[in-house]
């Protein structure tokens, strides 16, 4: 028979110490600072907690420390891969450390985010890692005031709340067009969806390098707040075609606005690039296996969640960076879809 499991609300750590064969205060310091233990110590403690289903009481521990052990982390949405590759680096630089992960979906809405950081700080986190620049004013009041840090994550912007860590949308939209530009394309198109304020920068950086070139023209823009999505894209750049039958590239905000605009062309028996050149945005990995490979601008995601997560466990610990802003920057890939116009 196998030792009899008791309800977790009644064990006590002097028990998971009994049973590891360790004192108290080493129990004690396993689950506040496990590095700090031995790896043999760490594996018998971590173990009898296991066996009598020992859980530590992060509530109690936050009114000692006034700070839990748990990083909160606030982004847009759950599904668009564009975050599954920053939550990836982020749950990445967290594995084998003593904090844990609490994540929010902001759903792309500011007074969602206020709402959720409310409910995050009232329960005293180690550290915040939120997505963006344009939180409301009280959304900003609310975290100048927070004692633990804080990475905003996935642009650059002129006043950090604490630390920050991505690249300017700005200038990697205007590098896509002076990319095609380059290639000898003129009539260049444009298609935005969801039109969210990095969205918005990726527009100002096209119709800045659309305009230092003398050939802006607002009939090549065509957006919806709808979100995104590969049929989306398709449906846009049809749109696009009605308006300006004589364009001969297009940039979209995200590599799914690509792809469909890339199955409209094979629809209409276009050839890319040939008849259009198509550029995205954030380079997923379908970008180079498509037939032909799309060219688009890599986002350093992974880079980008892992770093803000070792900012905030390094700012923790007493090693805050030198630079608060981390520039990632960004790549063109050029790719079969933007090749040069003979």
């Amino acid at each position: 028979m196998g030792r009899k499991r008791i309800k977790a609300g009644k064990i006590r750590l002097t028990e998971v110490a009994k049973l590891a064969g360790v004192s108290p205060i080493t129990a004690s310091r396993f689950f506040r600072n496990p590095e700090t233990v031995s790896v043999g110590k760490r594996v018998r403690v971590e173990s009898a907690a296991k066996e009598l289903g020992y859980v530590p009481n992060l509530a109690a521990r936050a009114l000692a420390s006034q700070r839990t052990e748990v990083i909160g982390v606030l982004i847009p949405s759950l599904t668009n891969n564009v975050f599954s590759d920053v939550l990836r680096g982020i749950y990445d630089a967290l594995d084998g450390s003593r904090y844990s992960i609490q994540l929010a979906n902001t759903r792309y809405s500011i007074l969602q985010e206020e709402t959720l950081l409310r409910l995050f700080l009232a329960q005293k986190p180690a550290g915040l890692i939120v997505t963006g620049i344009n939180q409301t004013q009280d959304s900003r009041a609310i975290l100048e005031q927070v004692d633990c840090p804080i990475v905003q994550i996935m642009e650059l912007g002129p006043e950090p709340i604490d630390m920050m860590i991505g690249f300017s949308h700005f200038d990697a939209s205007k590098a896509a067009i002076l990319h095609l530009l380059e290639q000898g394309y003129r009539g260049i198109g444009f298609l935005g969806a969801r039109m969210d304020p990095r969205v918005q920068r990726r527009l100002e950086g096209y119709s800045a390098a659309m305009s230092e070139a003398g050939l802006f023209d607002p009939r090549l823009i065509v957006t919806t707040a709808v979100p995104t999505s590969v049929t989306l894209g398709g449906a846009l750049f049809a749109d696009l075609l009605a308006k300006a039958p004589d364009i001969e590239a297009v940039f979209c905000i995200n590599d799914d606005l690509a792809l469909g605009a890339l199955f409209e062309c094979e629809r209409r028996h276009m050839s890319v690039p040939e008849q259009m050149a198509i550029v995205g945005f954030n380079d997923l990995e379908f970008m180079s296996s498509s037939v032909p490979t799309l060219t688009s601008v890599r986002t350093n995601r992974y880079e980008m969640g892992k770093n803000a997560a070792i900012m905030v466990i390094e700012a923790l610990e007493g090693r805050r960076p030198t630079e608060p802003v981390v520039d990632l920057g960004f790549s063109v890939m050029q790719r079969q879809s933007s090749a040069r116009r003979m």
